[in-house]
C-alpha cells in the first residue's frame, strides 16, 4: 500500500505550531511536505521526524508566492511510487506584531495580506484544483481571534485574518459538496512557542499553568478535523486555553 502523504506550509522554528502538526501528521504514518521560508528550520524538522523513523521532506519556499506554491503543488502531485497524493493540506503562514495604525504603511498592510488572504488562495486554489476532482482531501487554515474583531494597533493582522477566513468560507461552500473538506481554526490565545517565549519570556508564568495555548493539543485538533466522517465536518472552530476570556 502507498503511504498517504500531507503537506504543511508555514513552518518555522522546532517549537512552533508548523513543527507540531508535521510531528503529529507523520506520527500517524503519512509522508510530510514541511514548507516554510528558512531551509534550515525545516531541516532541523523534518530531521527530526526522520530520527523517530517516520517520513519528512524539506522545501523552502514563499506562501504568497504563487510560481511557489505551485512549484510545491507539482512535486506533491508527482510523488515516489509508495506514496500517495497529498489527502491533507495545512496553511499555517502568518505573522502577528503591534503597530499603531497612524503608524502604519502600505508595504506593511500589503506584506500582511499577502501572508493572509493572497497566499491562502493561492494554496486554497492548487488543493482545489488538484485534490477536488478526486473528490477526497482536507484543507485547513489557521486563524487568529483577529479574524472575527479588530483590535487598536492591529489592522494589517485583522484585515489579514478576516480576508483568510473569508477565502476559507468561500471555498467551503464552494467545494465541500465536491468532496473537499475545508477548515478553518481560530486560535484565541498566545501560542507557547519560540516566537511568543522570545518576544515576552514572562508570557508563560503570568499566564499560569495551560494559560497558553500548547502547540501538540493544538495539532491534535487540526488532526480531528482531518479525521471527521463526512457525515459529520466541522468547517471552524476555536480554540483557546481554559482561562483566556471571550
Amino acid at each position: 500500500m502507498k503511504r498517504n502523504s500531507a503537506m504543511v506550509i508555514g513552518v518555522g522554528a522546532e517549537l512552533g505550531l508548523g513543527a507540531a502538526l508535521c510531528r503529529k501528521i507523520a506520527a500517524n504514518g503519512y509522508h510530510v511536505i514541511v514548507a516554510g521560508r528558512t531551509q534550515a528550520k525545516l531541516d532541523a524538522v523534518t530531521k527530526h521526524i526522520a530520527g523517530r523513523g517516520e517520513s519528512a521532506e524539506s522545501f523552502a519556499m514563499d506562501g504568497a508566492s504563487e510560481a511557489d506554491v505551485m512549484r510545491l503543488f507539482d512535486k506533491a502531485m508527482s510523488p515516489p511510487d509508495d506514496i500517495d497524493v497529498p489527502s491533507l493540506v495545512v496553511y499555517n503562514v502568518g505573522n502577528n506584531r503591534y503597530v499603531p495604525f497612524c503608524d502604519l504603511t502600505q508595504e506593511q498592510m500589503e506584506d500582511f495580506l499577502r501572508s493572509g488572504p493572497v497566499g491562502g488562495f493561492l494554496v486554497g486554489r492548487e488543493a482545489a484544483r488538484r485534490l477536488a476532482p478526486l473528490g477526497r482531501g482536507t484543507v485547513i487554515f489557521t486563524g487568529a481571534s483577529a479574524s472575527l474583531r479588530g483590535k487598536p494597533g492591529f489592522a494589517h493582522f485583522a484585515a489579514a485574518k478576516a480576508g483568510l477566513r473569508m477565502v476559507a468560507q468561500s471555498m467551503a461552500r464552494e467545494f465541500g459538496p465536491l468532496g473537499l473538506h475545508v477548515a478553518h481554526v481560530v486560535i484565541d490565545g498566545g501560542i507557547d512557542g519560540e516566537r511568543l517565549r522570545n518576544a515576552r519570556p514572562q508570557a508563560a508564568t503570568e499566564r499560569g499553568e495551560n494559560g497558553l495555548l500548547n502547540v501538540d493539543a493544538i495539532a491534535e485538533a487540526y488532526w480531528q478535523i482531518h479525521l471527521q466522517h463526512p457525515s459529520a465536518w466541522t468547517h471552524e472552530i476555536d480554540l483557546r486555553p481554559f482561562k483566556e476570556p471571550f
